[in-house]
Formats: structure tokens, C-alpha cells, sequence
């Protein structure tokens, strides 16, 4: 059973981890990134059997860089720059302004490429200042939803994890809520996934509860406000009280 991120104060994060497309930015066209999930989605599968077909063949060293054709090819023949294709969400710029503002580290776990792509959209949408660390398909062997993109974004982080701290992950594909529980069963710590977006929603459903399901960014925004703002509601009823007569 999943975790209810409002059910308690001691839920607030102090991390917070997010996919790139489809979350922090969207395609102009939507069957852009329908096809390029596809595509990664193709790729996972053709990487899960190389990988069963290496084990067969252990006598020989293995090679774990990488290859990323499927995705260098589709960067190789992309003509238009970022700003032609993809639009920032001015919502979840907010929340990462809040979160920012709170103290909160935050990463973006991406199954894109970083060169020729996800650092550029970092760079042309202002969000690479908001980010500790930021894990792309080369930075690791294996892409969501295998677990080491977000356990190598939780070590880039420039600080050991503690004992408090409270990490969530989001997303908008159900890899990405798979890659947060693989994650979680990796490191030994709970890793809170969200699932953002109806695609998302309409196939998490037996993974996680209602409460981490997000419809909309705005379900989002709100779930963060939530966060933090129960404190400060408490902290305000407390002061609000009469001093104890001696």
C-alpha cells in the first residue's frame, strides 16, 4: 500500500525528484511525445533482451555504455529548436519556486538525452537553476523504469540522505511510478511516486493510492500547498492561544 502524502505533517518533502516531458514541459504537438514514449518504451524491450541474451553469453565482458541509438537517432533528425517544440508549464514553474523557497532539493530524472536536448531545455526555459542534479538516459545503463536514474539523481544531490528525509518523484508515464518503486526497493527508503496526468492516472490506478494520483498540475500545486501550509496553520493556531496565567 502506498503512502498518503497528506495524511500527516511528517510527509512534507525535502526532496523532490521530476520527469522532464510531459511534466515540467509540454510538447507543442502531443503526438510527438506519444511517439518518442513509444519509441523509449521499444528501446526498454529491445534492452531487456539484449541483456537476457548477454547472460547466456557471460564468458565474454560485457559493455554496459549505453548505445542510445533508437534515441540519437531521433535527436540526429529533429529540426526544430526546443522553443519550437515544447512549452514550459507555468504552473509547475510556481510549485518549484515553493518548493525552492521551502528548502526542498529537487532533481529531474529524464529518459530523454541530455546533449542535444535536455540541457538545452533546462537552459532555454530558465528551470536549470531550480536544480541540484539532473540524470539523463546516458548518464546510466539502464532508463526508467529500472530504478538507476532516480538512485543516481538521490547521490548527485551534493548531500548524504538523512534519516528525515521525505522524497517524492513524478511523473507522467507509469515507468515513472514503476522506476519510484524500484527505486524504493534499491536505496531501503520509501520513495512517494506521483502520477501526473490522465495517461498516467488511467494505468497507476492498482499502484498507488488516489492521493498521488494528479489529474491536473494545478492537483499538484495543490497537494504541495497542502504540504507545507498545515504547518504554518498550526504554528498560527498555537500563537493565536492566550499565554498561561502563573
Amino acid at each position: 500500500m502506498g503512502i498518503d502524502p497528506l495524511a500527516e505533517n511528517a510527509t512534507r518533502p525535502t526532496i523532490v525528484l521530476f520527469d522532464l516531458d510531459g511534466t515540467l514541459v509540454h510538447h507543442v504537438n502531443p503526438r510527438v511525445l506519444q511517439m518518442l514514449e513509444f519509441l523509449d518504451d521499444c528501446s526498454h524491450r529491445g534492452g531487456r533482451l539484449a541483456a537476457r541474451f548477454r547472460l547466456m553469453r557471460r564468458h565474454r565482458v560485457v559493455d554496459r555504455t549505453p548505445k542510445l541509438l533508437v534515441h540519437k537517432a531521433i535527436h540526429k533528425v529533429r529540426r526544430k529548436s526546443v522553443e519550437q517544440m515544447l512549452m514550459p508549464c507555468a504552473t509547475m514553474r510556481c510549485v518549484l519556486g515553493r518548493l525552492r523557497a521551502e528548502g526542498v532539493a529537487l532533481g529531474v530524472v529524464s529518459n530523454g538525452l541530455g546533449a542535444g536536448y535536455g540541457h538545452d531545455v533546462l537552459e532555454a526555459f530558465d528551470l536549470k537553476k531550480y536544480f541540484s542534479t539532473s540524470v539523463f538516459r546516458e548518464d546510466v545503463s539502464r532508463g526508467k523504469p529500472w530504478p538507476d536514474s532516480i538512485v543516481a539523481a538521490l547521490k548527485g544531490l551534493g548531500r548524504e540522505l538523512r534519516a528525515s528525509d521525505v522524497i517524492w518523484y513524478i511523473g507522467d508515464q507509469r515507468k515513472d511510478i514503476a522506476a519510484a518503486q524500484a527505486a524504493s526497493a534499491a536505496i531501503g527508503r520509501t520513495i512517494i511516486p506521483f502520477a501526473l496526468g490522465a495517461r498516467a492516472a488511467l494505468t497507476v490506478e492498482a499502484l498507488v493510492p488516489p492521493a498521488q494520483i494528479m489529474w491536473t498540475v494545478s492537483d499538484f500545486e495543490r497537494a504541495v500547498s497542502s504540504a507545507f501550509d498545515m504547518d504554518e496553520r498550526g504554528l498560527s493556531l498555537i500563537d493565536s492561544l492566550p499565554a498561561p496565567l502563573l
